[in-house]
């Protein structure tokens, strides 16, 4: 019980500054930063749009569910689909936030941080290409103009997007700031206490040659772990201090597993983006995510981590 007590307080403790952090940035582009702007700065040429589409999250760095609804707008917009489709994925890992969680979360290992952002850097570039070879069809369902969750502009999962608007006065979006990312905080806390609960369960009771045996089948753990990611649904924003607790236990290889893949999908986004997108493009996708991710977190390990 010491143990799980030592291990739940802590991750909640290191991941909350970068939670806050999160969602105040996700609002603060919620309500001040337009479509319109976004639209005017999207290239037309298609690996060129394909790169932007990777590095918005630079410049954009929103939260997976803010994310989909600001996506899905911006393509009825004009923005081309292959462009908003990587940012989903991209956007997630690829911003400074993430960057700086990670790095924090693996300071004894800092390289880890620079391979989570690179490995999804190269799934979503080759994302990206496939998507402007083989996808014809806007990939958004037809006659979706909203998450239907009762009141006007609430989505099912819980989320308020029309606290404010371009319009409205300084004060107003000040207020509609703070109510998004109040609202965010809430919606995003309750993951990260079930996962730091489910990581303090597995760290303290689970018996520790169980998972260094995984630890000799690189495949095995990646498979493991990107399926707890998926499972888990946590924030791109504090996952890294789940992965950190198993640094020593499974190779580096598995934990890129778990750092790529669950900000790309799990639960709670897959659910979303089955409510906007046609569903065989986001099966189509997610096949490709897990086994691209699979398949370099491995290659990944080989390369960076054991030489």
């Amino acid at each position: 019980m010491h143990d799980f007590q030592h291990i739940f307080i802590s991750i909640i403790i290191e991941a909350f500054p970068f939670i806050l952090l999160g969602v105040f940035f996700s609002a603060l582009l919620q309500v001040f930063v337009s479509d319109a702007m976004i639209a005017r700065i999207t290239p037309s040429h298609p690996v060129a749009g394909v790169l932007f589409g990777c590095l918005l999250g630079l410049l954009l760095p929103l939260c997976e569910c803010g994310m989909i609804p600001v996506v899905r707008r911006l393509i009825r917009k004009g923005m081309p689909p292959y462009i908003g489709m990587v940012f989903i994925f991209a956007g997630p890992i690829i911003n400074p936030i993430v960057f700086a969680s990670t790095f924090s979360a693996f300071r004894s290992q800092p390289s880890m941080a620079y391979s989570r952002i690179g490995l999804a850097f190269v799934v979503c570039m080759l994302l990206g290409l496939l998507m402007v070879r083989f996808m014809k069809r806007n990939p958004l369902k037809l006659g979706m103009y909203s998450f239907s969750g009762g009141r006007s502009g609430e989505s099912a999962y819980g989320h308020n997007y029309n606290y404010g608007s371009l319009n409205s006065g300084f004060r107003e979006r000040i207020h509609a700031t703070f109510n998004h990312a109040s609202d965010e905080f809430f919606d995003i806390g309750k993951y990260l206490i079930i996962g730091a609960f489910l990581t303090a369960i597995v760290q303290s009771a689970v018996d520790p040659t169980v998972l260094l045996s995984l630890s000799e089948h690189p495949a095995a753990a990646n498979i493991f772990m990107m399926g707890a990611a998926f499972a888990l649904s946590l924030c791109s924003t504090s996952d890294a201090f789940i992965a950190s607790s198993f640094h020593g236990i499974l190779g580096p290889g598995a934990l890129l597993g778990f750092l790529v893949f669950g900000p790309m999908v799990d639960v709670k986004s897959l659910l979303m983006l089955f409510s906007a997108f046609r569903s065989k493009v986001i099966i189509a996708i997610s096949l490709y995510l897990a086994a691209a991710v699979w398949l370099l977190s491995i290659v990944t390990e080989k390369l960076i981590f054991r030489q």
